[in-house]
């Protein structure tokens, strides 16, 4: 536990409106920490996960004989164990501190990672999979549990977008591993290159899990003792801020807030829109794939393995656009016009790549590189509408927690058995029907942000603001005062 501070010992500078803020002397700790979370996941999540399509293009697909949709079924079983682990995980995290929890399943990550360059087949690689899926359910859904304790509706989208950004940088590590790897390591003691990426993968993962027990910050009223980094100060600053906004403490799921939370429609409604982002864009997993299928004239590839793993990169620096889309959403405090704008963009692609696919003899194939490139500026959805459920449930944790896991729950849900059906590796690129389904998802994605902002400014957002009214001035006035967005 941090040690409790008297108000004249604290050391916190005092704006214009009254309101403590951190001082400059202890800014450094704070972000050096918050780094380290999106180094977190930056260097173990979205590299392991997409690391696999990175080998299955590098030489693993012929060294292991992977010549029709064994590529989706790694997907499927992996989707399959996260989903099923992703609630419980939830739960746990409110009983056991996240500094043990994450990390501990991080490292045990980081060994089954490193066993997948020792396998010889796809059912060996699918049961490793089932275990990473186990492993990595907590990664995603437990920081952003996190984020709602340690910030406020102002800067919310913002570290959630930052967080969420990583995505692209380890996609565009993974990319980049395996071209060295090639380059350097490619028969290193008998091995190929691509099994020498999960090695070196793994290796990292456990690295950054021990750091985990240090700096992940756990939450304010019940701070990482470990986290030299964080004083006394940043908790208490933190708590006070999250008081002035309405935002309730730190509390255990139990069965009646699990309960409460399933007799909510918008339990419900937040789910479907999260998963409807997901779908959408999810052609740009495929690049590579796409890259890989093309032929020269004579027949020859038309790209290199290192270029396919390269050429990637290009589009996953785009999603700095995540940034931008967050940035913009806590200045103007809106979350649903700038869903709806990257829905609209993201209907760009899916129409041209739709008559790419059915018609590719008569559609430039350069629209079809542009799209896969532009898919990726539609990428910045998820931390808006995670950041739009907090406005939404302020006081209830115990439904944040809840609605966290199984939205995320329900897209691995969904993508185990879709990503076989809509995008199998065997189409490739060709796909009958995939991104016409993207279109439609996208469509779904602006009908529903509509109707949800219809709901919140007639229905929830006066249920929201009810308890706080009176009880703190400088936020009742912030509510009345905020511009409709």
């Amino acid at each position: 536990m941090a040690r409790k501070t008297s108000p004249e010992n604290h050391i916190f500078a005092v704006n214009r409106k009254g309101h403590q803020e951190l001082p400059a002397r202890a800014g450094l700790g704070a972000t050096v920490g918050h780094f380290f979370d999106d180094i977190w996941v930056y260097l173990s999540r979205y590299l392991d996960q997409t690391n696999i399509s990175s080998a299955y293009v590098s030489g693993m697909k012929e060294d292991l004989g992977l010549y029709g949709d064994e590529l989706n079924y790694f997907t499927t079983f992996f989707s399959i164990s996260y989903c099923l682990m992703l609630i419980p995980s939830q739960v746990i995290i409110t009983y056991v501190r996240p500094s043990y929890w994450l990390s501990g399943l991080e490292i045990g990550w980081g060994f089954v990672t490193a066993f997948i360059a020792f396998t010889q087949n796809a059912h060996q690689v699918y049961a490793l999979r089932v275990l990473l899926g186990l492993f990595e359910s907590s990664a995603w859904p437990g920081m952003m549990t996190l984020f709602m304790y340690w910030y406020t509706p102002m800067e919310l989208a913002k570290r959630m977008g930052f967080y969420h950004s990583c995505q692209a940088l380890g996609s565009m590590m993974s990319g980049a591993l395996q071209v060295a790897i090639l380059e350097t390591l490619e028969g290193t003691w008998g091995l190929r290159g691509w099994r020498w990426l999960f090695i070196i993968n793994g290796i990292m993962t456990l690295a950054v899990g021990f750091v985990g027990f240090f700096m992940i910050p756990d939450y304010p009223k019940l701070p990482n003792p470990r986290a030299f980094w964080l004083t006394a100060d940043h908790a208490v600053m933190a708590t006070e801020r999250l008081d002035r906004h309405g935002r309730s403490d730190t509390k255990r799921i139990t069965w009646a807030s699990a309960k409460r939370t399933f007799s909510m429609w918008i339990a419900y409604f937040i789910p479907a829109l999260y998963i409807a982002t997901v779908l959408a864009p999810y052609g740009y997993n495929y690049f590579n794939l796409f890259l890989k299928s093309l032929r020269n004239p004579d027949g020859t590839p038309t790209w290199t393995t290192e270029e396919v793993n390269a050429i990637p990169i290009a589009g996953e620096r785009s999603m700095s656009s995540v940034w931008i889309w967050a940035i913009l959403s806590d200045v103007f405090q809106t979350r649903w016009t700038l869903v709806i704008a990257q829905a609209v963009i993201g209907l760009i692609p899916s129409t041209i790549m739709s008559a790419w696919t059915s018609n590719p003899d008569t559609t430039p194939l350069s629209s079809a590189y542009a799209s896969y490139l532009m898919t990726y500026l539609s990428l910045g959805t998820a931390p808006l509408v995670m950041s739009w459920l907090s406005e939404l449930l302020p006081q209830d944790s115990e439904a944040r927690t809840w609605i966290i896991g199984y939205s995320i729950a329900g897209v691995y849900a969904v993508l185990s058995w879709s990503q076989v059906l809509i995008w199998p590796a065997s189409q490739a690129p060709y796909y009958a029907f995939a991104w016409q389904l993207s279109i439609f998802f996208w469509v779904l994605v602006i009908a529903m942000c509509v109707g949800l902002r219809v709901a919140e400014k007639r229905f929830l957002r006066p249920k929201s603001q009810a308890p706080l009214l009176g009880e703190d001035d400088g936020l009742a006035a912030y509510y009345r005062d905020s511009p409709p967005s």
